[in-house]
Order: structure tokens, then C-alpha cells, then sequence
């Protein structure tokens, strides 16, 4: 294994590494308290149930396609979703009563989780559509291929 391939995994791992293991992890570990956290977006028990085990699965699928380099600019562009929607959902620090910029604030921690989110959906979508402009087409051309991230030697 060369260095490029090692550095190239660690890079992948370190974008997944929050959703798989540890995450999809405490989903299953604490299935209740997560399903509790989902009620905060619905009303409807069997719906939130639905909404942790759709999470478990795109954490846990695309991840490995990530990881893998299987389809993974599809599985990218669906975490950078994913992660956008859970800020959506579960990151309003707009809503909390003590948001402010001065002084002890649960809003202002919640900003920061918001902004983390964003921050690692543009990682994913830095896999998805590459790094220049002139690789953007690639993905809406052949969405389900795949960057080869551990193919040395060739340009892409």
C-alpha cells in the first residue's frame, strides 16, 4: 500500500468517521432517546422510528460507499443532503430562546453544531463534484460512477 492510497483512506475516513461508526452506533445503542430527538421533527411515533432507521441506513450505506469509492460521489452527494437536512431539522439555533452573541448561550452552541454540518456536507460535495469547475459536469453526466479515489498514476 503506498502512502497516496494510505493518506487518501484517512482523508475519506475522517469525512465518514462521525456517521460510521459512531453515530449509526449510538442510533442502535439508544434506538429510544434517538427516536425521542427525531420527535422534535414529527408528531408521529412510527414516523420518527422511520426517520432514525433512514438515517441508520444512509449513515451506515453510503459511508461504506465512500469509503469504498462504490458510486461514492452518489453516496457523497447523499450525505452532504443528509447533513444539510439534520442541521435543518435538529440544528435551529434561531428558535432558541438564548441565542445571542454575548455571554453563556444554548443557541450560540447549537449555531456552531448548524455550521459544522454545512461544513462537512461541502467536504462531501467536494467528493461528488470534484475540486474545478470543469469537473462538475462529470457527476450529472455519469452520477453513479465512481472518482477511482485509490487509482494512482492516472488523471482523471
Amino acid at each position: 500500500m503506498t502512502f497516496e492510497i494510505v493518506l487518501t483512506f484517512l482523508v475519506r475516513l475522517s469525512l465518514v468517521l462521525l456517521f460510521l461508526p459512531f453515530s449509526a452506533l449510538d442510533k442502535v445503542l439508544n434506538f429510544d432517546d434517538a427516536t425521542k430527538q427525531a420527535s422534535q421533527a414529527t408528531s408521529r411515533p412510527a414516523f420518527a422510528r422511520a426517520l432514525i432507521l433512514t438515517g441508520l441506513f444512509i449513515e451506515v450505506v453510503m459511508s461504506l460507499g465512500v469509503l469504498t469509492g462504490v458510486a461514492d460521489r452518489l453516496a457523497a452527494l447523499v450525505l452532504a443532503v443528509y447533513c444539510a437536512t439534520t442541521a435543518l431539522l435538529f440544528k435551529q439555533f434561531w428558535r432558541a430562546p438564548d441565542f445571542r452573541m454575548l455571554g453563556p448561550s444554548r443557541g450560540r452552541e447549537t449555531m456552531w453544531d448548524f455550521l459544522k454540518n454545512f461544513a462537512v456536507a461541502g467536504g462531501f460535495l467536494l467528493i461528488t463534484f470534484g475540486t474545478t469547475a470543469g469537473s462538475v459536469g462529470n457527476f450529472f453526466h455519469a452520477p453513479l460512477s465512481s472518482t477511482n479515489p485509490y487509482t494512482i498514476g492516472t488523471t482523471r
